[in-house]
């Protein structure tokens, strides 16, 4: 156990700060603490003493230098257990510390501003904090170190069970806690002034660093037999109104959905199944957008997930609720509408909390010994860019027909197929090992759902490779196609549409999504 005599509180984030140095107090925990930390405190009437008055030495350099003195580090890396170490300490007139609270000047909420200066990014980097932190956590069999408001409560819990103590478990674990806070923070300068030098690449760095704390533990991964973790941030994003936990696979779909739907200005229903859409559509009510989405599989979209990029209405609501959907995402929800769906109380009900677009996201997964690490796919195709490759031109109407397939089938599993109509998607073939096999599944998904693809357009995620793909396009009845080109058999496959006198359109840009 670590009796708590002496503690030295220096915090950026003051949050219940005094309230902690009270209860100290009252335990018999003489306080020692710096500027504003200092300022606070006895402004709330909570005795302090000053660094300056244990180091006999004043704060310089605009409080620069404060706590890297010999009488502060000593306090912390000196082992109680070692008779040297107790005789120095004497012999100098270093009294031990036996519990520090300390957090770091707010580096990583300062670079996040628009527009922030180098110099103003340097005056927040911490140097006496961390030192503290480090010195504190490595002599953790004596000492307790707390760098969060979150920590204060369980501390001061044990502290009063245990008459002033903490346990070594207890100061264990801080110590792990304190040695992540302070590589977490490195890592921040790091990346920001990497970017700032020109010389290292904003997205992908010469070194990965994944830091992220622990959110929540997950019921198992995508399998029972597999446990599974939520880390980050993605609680920042999104909000559960109702229901059971999330799973794993939950996750991931929602991820796959709100980033899909934040392709559409209009208002949009998307309907996600493993990873994959299963429907899409817009129209100027959102009850209209759901019903076309719906109809593109409604087989596939029993136990799927459901996202809208509006505010959810009573008669979306009604029709979403009469099919089994484990989990809806929307923007809002007002009273009527959570009433009527918590009816159910499994189904999860999340709340998108902000816009997705823009946000600066690395796709990271693992293989064998490493990492593989790209952008994310973000890339919006302007109309502009396209490049009409057949005699025939593509009508106004397949013209947006063409757009709206594009922007899902960068969201559809390669090899991915889409044929729709300018607001809604007819058939989606995804993950097949050829390209003709995804436009025969779906056309094949259109007939059972009862859609005629006669005058639909199509989207390729990739080029044709060889005729035989469009012509299977061109005999389900499509008239226009959308793909990236590149191919070296692209001549053959223009000639093909122009036989079959459709229009075509290059992208000179693939989606492809494995």
């Amino acid at each position: 156990m670590v009796k708590i005599r002496r503690a030295l509180i220096s915090v950026s984030d003051k949050t219940n700060v005094v309230e902690l140095a009270r209860s100290l107090q009252e335990m018999g925990v003489e306080i020692i603490s710096t500027g504003g930390t200092e300022a606070l405190l006895r402004e709330h009437s909570v005795y302090t003493h000053p660094v300056s008055e244990i180091t006999n030495f004043p704060e310089i350099l605009d409080g620069r230098v404060k706590t890297l003195h010999p009488k502060i580090h000593g306090a912390l890396l000196g082992k109680p257990d070692d008779p040297g170490h107790r005789q120095q300490m004497e012999e100098l007139g270093i009294e031990p510390i036996d519990l520090i609270v300390v957090n770091l000047y707010p580096f990583e909420e300062t670079v996040r501003r628009n527009n922030v200066t180098l110099e103003e990014a340097l005056d927040q980097i911490d140097i006496g904090g961390p030192a503290m932190l480090r010195a504190a956590a490595k002599n953790f069999k004596s000492k307790a170190v707390v760098t969060s408001p979150s920590q204060y409560s369980r501390i001061l819990a044990e502290m009063r069970e245990s008459g002033g103590s903490l346990s070594e478990k207890t100061c264990f674990e801080l110590a792990q806690e304190a040695f992540r806070y302070t590589a977490h923070y490195d890592n921040v300068i790091s990346q920001f002034l990497g970017r700032k030098n020109g010389k290292e690449s904003a997205t992908l760095p010469p070194e990965l660093r994944v830091q992220a704390s622990r959110a929540e533990l997950l019921r198992y991964g995508e399998n029972p037999h597999q446990a599974a973790a939520l880390y980050g941030g993605f609680g920042r994003y999104f909000e559960k109104l109702h229901g059971k936990e999330l799973s794993f696979n939950n996750i991931l779909d929602i991820n796959a959905a709100v980033h899909l739907v934040a392709e559409f200005d209009e208002p949009t229903a998307v309907i996600v199944k493993h990873n994959n859409p299963c429907g899409v559509a817009s129209a100027e009510r959102l009850m209209d957008a759901y019903q076309k989405a719906l109809a593109t599989d409604g087989k596939s979209a029993f136990g799927g997930i459901v996202a809208v990029n509006r505010p959810l209405d009573i008669q979306t609501a009604a029709a979403i609720n009469e099919i089994y959907t484990e989990v809806v995402i929307a923007p809002e929800y007002p009273e009527d509408v959570l009433e009527l769906l918590k009816k159910k109380k499994d189904r999860r009900l999340i709340k998108q909390k902000g816009e997705l677009r823009g946000l600066q996201s690395l796709d990271i997964r693992a293989v064998i010994g490493g990492y593989l690490v790209q952008q994310l796919d973000d890339y919006r195709l302007s109309p502009d860019k396209l490049k009409v490759v057949t005699k025939r031109k593509p009508s106004e109407e397949e013209l947006e027909a063409m757009l709206f397939a594009w922007k899902v089938a960068k969201h559809v599993k390669s090899n991915a197929i889409v044929y729709a109509r300018k607001d809604r998607t007819i058939g989606i073939g995804a993950g097949q090992m050829s390209r003709v096999d995804a436009s025969k599944l779906a056309a094949w998904k259109a007939k059972e759902a009862g859609l005629d693809l006669k005058g639909t357009v199509v989207a390729s995620d990739g080029f044709f490779p060889f005729a035989d793909g469009l012509l299977e396009a061109v005999c389900a009845g499509a008239t226009a196609v959308i793909q990236p080109g590149g191919s070296v058999r692209d001549e053959e496959v223009i000639k093909a549409a122009d036989d079959s006198n459709i229009a075509m359109v290059f992208t000179g840009v693939r989606h492809f999504r494995h």
